[in-house]
């Protein structure tokens, strides 16, 4: 008899998030799933086409029962928006609970932020006894404060006391890095047998390269270094634009930053690029399906990467970095802790501290006057990296072993 997940996520297709691979993952694997999530509405908080306050409620991704549960859409992405939208769905999708249908042998949950969407797949795996597995992607509350700028002590020490307590609440936590383990481990007093280590994987269309004569044509006689995924101030992208006009005044005339994707940061950037004169050296493109993603790589010198300089964020590996990796492309990183260490690693990059704009400059444009056959060669390394460390089918197998059976999950 097949066995039966229930994923638990505020956010799910049609929205762009990895955990919609991992549904048709386990159900190309022979796993029933069922899915309890939000209302589409991310990144601009307006509702998708087809969507609204209103529903649809129920609806079906392949095989997979999608239960949708009200929340406050994100709109304008203003700090009072998002803690409305942060702490609404989980209250709604607790009170759809009793909608399920049950008969499900262990519960997950694809915790971005918050880290309050996975309260309800707590209630709901203690009240059925069954595990639950929380699958950590954005630490909180560290992840909070490169969001929202929470100065008050008190709501500190409140966000601090209700993420530990969440994380102890699940039997069983995945972390990306041996780094963010440990974190939890400290944190929840948890033994590391039941905090398992598996990256993110990317999905497999991101290595194979697509060819789009027109994107090629607009973008031609630059050296593109393209930036794919959603605008955060925790991205620092005014870094990665200022340091493009840094390296570009140092000799490095036709470097151009190509920023695919959208979010919350975009207008302060759009912004910085008018208050710089920046226009010829940054081209927003907009957001596009995942699947188009690969038009973008495959046209790119380089990819680039970023992250603020807490200590937390340092903790993770962000998913792109698969993605990008799989493209057989240059990455050109910024950032500390894990990812930065990911990227040394493999040999398929440059990395510079995070927020360290000169050392990012010099890194361009050293990129800038390498060779072809050089830059293919980088690009080469951080290929075979990907193969070996975040390929989807073992990685997938280590999740769903994981969940369904706990144990420390099988390293590659």
């Amino acid at each position: 008899m097949a066995k039966r997940i229930l994923v638990v996520t505020q956010h799910f297709w049609p929205e762009n998030f990895r955990i919609n691979d991992i549904v048709e993952g386990f159900l190309q694997d022979g796993l029933e799933v069922d899915v309890l999530c939000g209302l589409p509405n991310y990144p601009k908080g307006e509702w998708f086409e087809g969507y609204s306050a209103h529903g649809p409620w129920e609806e079906h991704y392949g095989t997979a029962q999608v239960f949708r549960a009200r929340e406050w859409p994100r709109k304008g992405n203003t700090s009072i928006n998002i803690f409305l939208n942060y702490v609404s769905w989980p209250l709604y999708a607790a009170g759809a609970l009793n909608r399920l249908p049950g008969g499900y042998d262990a519960v997950f949950c694809f915790n971005t932020s918050p880290v309050l969407m996975c309260w309800p797949a707590i209630r709901y795996a203690k009240k059925h006894k069954i595990p639950f597995t929380n699958y950590v992607l954005d630490l909180w509350p560290e992840n909070l404060y490169s969001v929202l700028p929470v100065k008050n002590a008190l709501l500190r020490r409140i966000a601090q006391g209700v993420s530990d307590l969440l994380y102890k609440k699940a039997d069983r936590l995945i972390a990306m890095s041996e780094p963010l383990q440990q974190r939890l481990c400290q944190r929840t007093g948890k033994p590391q047998s039941a905090v398992a280590v598996i990256p993110q994987y990317c999905e497999d269309f991101y290595a194979i390269p697509q060819s789009d004569a027109a994107l090629e044509a607009r973008f031609a006689d630059r050296f593109n270094l393209v930036f794919t995924g959603t605008f955060t101030p925790a991205q620092r992208l005014d870094l990665l634009l200022r340091a493009v006009l840094e390296a570009r005044a140092a000799g490095a005339e036709k470097l151009h930053l190509l920023l695919v994707g959208d979010g919350m940061s975009r207008e302060s950037l759009q912004t910085l690029a008018r208050e710089l004169q920046a226009e010829d050296a940054v081209t927003f493109y907009g957001s596009v399906p995942a699947k188009e993603v690969p038009k973008f790589t495959a046209l790119a010198d380089a990819l680039l990467i970023s992250l603020s300089d807490s200590p937390d964020l340092g903790l993770t590996v962000p998913g792109k970095l698969a993605s990008y990796m799989a493209a057989a492309k240059p990455v050109l990183a910024s950032m500390n802790g894990a990812g930065y260490a990911a990227v040394k690693e493999s040999g398929g990059g440059l990395v510079s501290p995070a927020c360290d704009q000169h050392a990012l400059a010099r890194n361009m444009l050293e990129l800038y006057n390498m060779t072809t056959g050089q830059r293919a060669e980088l690009g080469a390394k951080a290929k075979n990296y990907y193969l070996a460390h975040y390929h989807r089918a073992e990685l997938l197998r280590q999740l769903e072993t994981f969940i369904l059976q706990g144990g420390t999950a099988a390293r590659m």
